[in-house]
């Protein structure tokens, strides 16, 4: 594995460049439990305001759950050098999540990325850009959300940067965050946030469990409804 460069190192790179790091590494067994999670009820628990927006999937089943370590990557639009050693840098279960400024003019991700993706047993691509070859991506086996879509391929010259932090799809992603992504959309969770919102994320599958309960008996629940109006002003 290469040795990265010190800080002391990188203060002398060209501008636009910067290397870091990978983040602290997450148990399998806290993945292993988030894995089990929606995105809408994580979201739900933190003020469902918060996740990527504007990307869609381009792999091909709705039931693929992405979850694992963000390796982040801000990139000159259209550029894909840093991606490729982001790839070599991240662990089994990482996901590469990409800052690429929203640009759909030239893929940065494609086919061969994902053979290597696939070798390397990584947890999928966010991508905040293009990809291309989308009969390969369709043959499943890796999870990849991006903004778009085009045939024109990337160049290999930079600059870019690794495990910085990054906005995707208008989503803050630090290097070392969880990313939950479903057919619902994509959270980023710090990991010193996970043991505690855990337990908020349970007790709000149990009242969503009993809220579907009612609904399926009784076909809507009219007190709760009815109680939501009156609190505005209602005489319901």
């Amino acid at each position: 594995m290469d040795i990265l460069p010190s800080l002391d190192q990188q203060a002398g790179w060209p501008p636009g460049w910067r290397i870091l790091p990978n983040g602290a590494p997450i148990a399998d067994e806290v993945i292993d439990a988030w894995r089990t999670i929606p995105v809408a009820v994580a979201g739900d628990c933190m003020g469902r305001s918060i996740g990527a927006t504007g990307l869609r999937q381009y792999h091909p089943d709705l039931a693929t759950v992405m979850c694992g370590r963000a390796i982040t990557v801000r990139t000159r639009p259209g550029d894909n050098l840093v991606i490729h050693k982001a790839m070599l840098m991240a662990s089994p279960g990482d996901v590469i999540v990409i800052d690429a400024g929203g640009s759909v003019e030239q893929a940065i991700v494609g086919g061969l990325m994902r053979t290597t993706a696939i070798a390397r047993k990584l947890g999928g691509f966010i991508v905040d850009g293009a990809v291309r070859d989308l009969l390969e991506w369709q043959e499943g086996g890796m999870p990849c959300f991006a903004r778009g879509h085009t045939h024109r391929g990337p160049s290999k010259d930079g600059p870019g940067a690794v495990n910085i932090p990054i906005s995707c799809g208008g989503l803050v992603v630090q290097p070392g965050d969880l990313i939950l992504g479903d057919a619902d959309g994509i959270l980023a969770i710090p990991a010193d946030e996970l043991f505690g919102l855990m337990p908020k994320v349970q007790a709000h599958l149990e009242r969503e469990a009993a809220i579907r309960e009612t609904n399926a008996r009784e076909g809507g629940n009219a007190d709760r409804i009815n109680a939501l109006l009156r609190s505005k002003g209602l005489t319901i």
